[in-house]
């Protein structure tokens, strides 16, 4: 992938590669963001800046880590710089109401009990510091290795395995109560 991307912007096809871009790694970015600010809506907007962000900055990409460490760090400070900025700050977003899928007849309780538990897991990582938060959503749902978020996160693979222990500990002790 990374030596067509090189290609296509030394032949500025860089539409193409956009839709490319967005077609395999949308979805992913947009929960990468969410992770951040727990917002559909803002979400979607962020992830929208992200990608015009990425767009802007192509002819940077030189293709000395992957396209997806690439357009995660880019995701992620573009993140914190909105986590940091007056407008999250001081602008209050009403509070969106969760989606909930009513359960049928046929659902077993296993469902509804599994779906419980997830959901508690959720709001628990969702309650954690963003540099907590960050590296567990990187390594259980992007599935990535230790040294990549190291590198997306600009923190050493030590600091991450670090992150990683104390995230479960903390994650441990509000499951537990």
């Amino acid at each position: 992938m990374e030596e067509v991307i090189v290609k296509a912007l030394e032949t500025e096809d860089r539409e193409v590669l956009m839709d490319e871009i967005m077609t395999r790694h949308g979805q992913d970015i947009l929960r990468l963001v969410y992770s951040y600010v727990n917002n559909k809506e803002l979400a979607e907007d962020l992830t929208q800046d992200i990608f015009v962000k990425c767009y802007k900055s192509l002819h940077t990409y030189k293709g000395k880590s992957s396209l997806r460490t690439w357009l995660w760090r880019i995701a992620i400070n573009h993140c914190k710089d909105f986590l940091k900025s007056w407008y999250n700050k001081h602008v209050i977003i009403s509070e969106e109401e969760p989606i909930t899928h009513r359960t049928t007849k046929e659902m077993v309780e296993e469902v509804v009990i599994q779906k419980e538990e997830d959901d508690q897991l959720i709001a628990a990582i969702m309650m954690l510091p963003i540099k907590y938060r960050e590296v567990i959503y990187l390594f259980y749902y992007e599935e990535l290795l230790i040294k990549e978020i190291a590198v997306i996160t600009e923190a050493s693979v030590n600091t991450v395995k670090t992150r990683l222990r104390r995230a479960k500990e903390l994650l441990k002790e509000r499951l537990e109560v």
